[in-house]
């Protein structure tokens, strides 16, 4: 705290007392100049050319050196009288100055108290709060620490209880809502006792403990949390409905269908993981989806999702996919996946590249009506089956070298920006074919079909 110095009040003059002598000599003065006006006009008046008047004369003069006399010790009295009045309005003056300078030296007395005060009372103040701040940490790592304690019980029906406690805490206190979510997924990651026939109920709590609070529409909602779930064994996972901000199921294991439909993403979505079905119907966000080495035995649903941002897939492997009416605003890439069953991408529209390189197709293979609004890229791709791209739209280049047409292809009612490349591309010779206006296509044999650019 800044003190303000005080101004120095001026010195005042010291006053020098008034000797006696000083008085006597004022009246030896006073009388000597009498006298001199006395035998002054004394000697005028014996000068006087008539004697009668002399006498009246020499009275008139009497009286006047008198009146001298009488006047200095009367001016003498006066300057007397000014200078007790000097020193008296001196004095008044300086007792002014030493109560002035008394009184603000108790207000700066009573200021530093009151600040002394004040600051001992915002100490006092601070250590309050740090003893009630210790006190609510002491207490919360309890509650924690018995929570953490109960998941390693061996009952199914206390780990239970540890689930909720831990939740329960998390909804009392945000700030340890993250470590108590990755607490939950570290639960999930762990492998699941052989021996215990419940402990599918305690992980599909678990699971349903992190989604419901990841929901926008959820009174308990937990917003900005991360799921680290890498590696875990998920049962029916459904997050649909949930706001994801990185979430990583890299190497896990998903048995039943994993919903994240109507999910919002946002980050990143890593899905290179085993699933059963996966249902990501109009899912939305600008999150990066990772399919990198997933491996779908069922359905991947994408019907309806608009993904905002690249979503790669490669070396993945699906048996159903649907992306009917799908919107993906970055690139697709594809490359060396594997489609065992069908694979739908009517109406689909891909506002960034497509790469689908060296991708199989065991199945049936439809891209009707879907819009490449930028390169699409399908060279070494083997179609097993029916290949439809009828009524799609090739806003860029399209490059179909060294395919592989093991059904039927149509690109009936397909437009092209441009002529697609098709060089040393092969389709079977006995299955019906509606190529892009302008491929040449040679026949190599009594199987095949060798398509070259001109």
């Amino acid at each position: 705290m800044l003190w303000a110095v005080p101004e120095t009040p001026p010195r005042d003059e010291r006053l020098r007392v008034m000797p006696w002598w000083l008085v006597l000599v004022g009246l030896l003065l006073a009388a000597l100049l009498g006298w001199l006006v006395l035998d002054w006009l004394l000697g005028e008046a014996d000068r006087a050319a008539q004697p009668d008047t002399r006498a009246s004369l020499r009275i008139d003069a009497i009286r006047t050196g008198l009146t001298v006399v009488a006047g200095t010790g009367g001016g003498l009295a006066l300057l007397l009288a000014a200078r007790r009045q000097w020193i008296g309005e001196r004095a008044q003056r300086h007792q002014e100055a030493v109560a002035a300078r008394d009184q603000a030296h108790r207000e700066r007395v009573q200021a530093h108290a009151e600040s002394v005060a004040e600051a001992a009372a915002r100490h006092q103040d601070r250590q309050a709060e740090a003893a009630e701040h210790d006190a609510a940490e002491r207490r919360l790592t309890e509650l924690y620490t018995r929570a953490v304690e109960l998941l390693g019980s061996d009952t199914a029906a206390v780990r239970l209880g540890g689930l909720y406690a831990l939740e329960r805490l998390g909804q009392d206190n945000p700030a340890q809502r993250q470590t108590i979510t990755a607490v939950l997924c570290a639960y999930l990651r762990m492998p699941p006792p052989t021996d215990d026939p419940r402990e599918d109920e305690v992980r599909r709590t678990a699971q349903r403990l992190l989604t419901r609070h990841l929901r926008a529409d959820d009174p308990g909602h937990w917003p900005g949390v991360t799921l680290d779930l890498t590696g875990a064994r998920l049962a029916g996972f459904d997050a649909s409905g949930c706001t994801l901000v990185d979430a990583d199921l890299t190497g896990a294991v998903c048995a039943g269908t994993t919903s994240f439909a109507g999910a919002s993403v946002h980050g990143r979505l890593a899905l290179g993981a085993s699933f059963d079905d996966l249902v990501c119907d109009d899912l939305a966000g600008d999150a990066e989806i990772v399919l990198d080495g997933a491996r779908v035995t069922g359905t991947a649903s994408f019907t309806g999702a608009t993904v905002g941002g690249a979503l790669s897939a490669r070396r993945a492997e699906f048996h159903r996919v649907s992306a009917r009416g799908a919107t993906f605003h970055r690139p697709v890439t594809l490359d060396r996946s594997r489609f065992t069953g069908s694979a739908t991408f009517r109406e689909a529209v891909f506002h960034g590249g497509v790469s689908v390189e060296r991708a199989e197709f065991a199945g049936y293979a439809g891209f009707r009506r879907a819009h490449f609004a930028d390169l699409a890229l399908f060279r070494w791709a083997v179609f097993g089956a029916e290949a439809w791209f009828e009524g799609a739209r090739f806003a860029g280049a399209a490059n179909f070298g060294r395919a592989r047409f093991l059904g039927p292809v149509s690109f009936d009612a397909a437009t092209l920006a441009r002529r697609p490349l098709v060089d040393q591309a092969r389709a079977t010779a006995t299955g019906p074919h509606t190529w892009p206006e302008g491929t040449v296509v040679r026949r190599l044999d009594d199987e095949w079909l060798l398509l070259v650019d001109p």
